[in-house]
């Protein structure tokens, strides 16, 4: 998957930007990766503006060799490693999220930020624009205890935008994640 010349992106406080238009695109197309500057949902794959990352897909990027990092005020390049130690420190549980992220990718699904539906992440099986997610993801520790009010809630939202709901429990022990599904029905 690694790209003969690298996308240049910078790190700006919790984002990766890729300002130039047609790596933009290029970063986009190749995956549906990231989210157009200029617009909530891009019609088509060709952008016109630059692209926002968020720190997970950008350490996946990174680490595949997508893309170069730089640091937006110094321009100095940022590593792997410097890229994860910066993302564990800003975003909680960084790296169980990271795992799933990885996983779900190398299954095939297009992942993106979900946010919008409170949860970690949004999954589609083609990609934004071309179909909908139908599931949202939550990222839990091994030892996170969850009770009737948490699946509730879960169930409620899900429902409501008309998808799957999914509690993802990766282990960094051995590497394994295991995806508990929540469907609900009418009876």
């Amino acid at each position: 998957m690694q790209s003969e010349v690298r996308v240049k992106a910078y790190l700006v406080g919790d984002r990766l930007i890729v300002w130039d238009h047609r790596s933009a695109s290029e970063l986009y197309r190749k995956g549906f990766y990231g989210r157009p500057m200029s617009t909530g949902k891009p019609k088509g794959v060709d952008l016109d503006s630059p692209l926002i990352l968020d720190l997970v897909e950008g350490l996946y990027l990174l680490e595949t060799g997508w893309i170069e990092v730089y640091d937006q005020y110094t321009s100095r390049c940022i590593d792997v490693d410097e890229l994860r130690s910066y993302a564990c420190r800003r975003i909680e549980d960084f790296d169980l999220k990271y795992m799933v992220y990885k996983d779900l990718r190398g299954r095939g699904y297009v992942v993106s930020t979900g946010i919008k539906f409170g949860s970690d992440f949004a999954i589609y099986r083609y990609g934004p624009g071309i179909d909908h997610a139908p599931y949202l993801v939550q990222v839990k520790r091994g030892d996170y205890t969850i009770d009737s009010t948490d699946i509730v809630r879960a169930g409620r939202l899900a429902t409501t935008v008309r998808k799957s709901f999914i509690v993802a429990i990766p282990r960094t022990e051995d590497g394994k994640i295991s995806y508990l599904l929540f469907r609900w029905f009418k009876v």
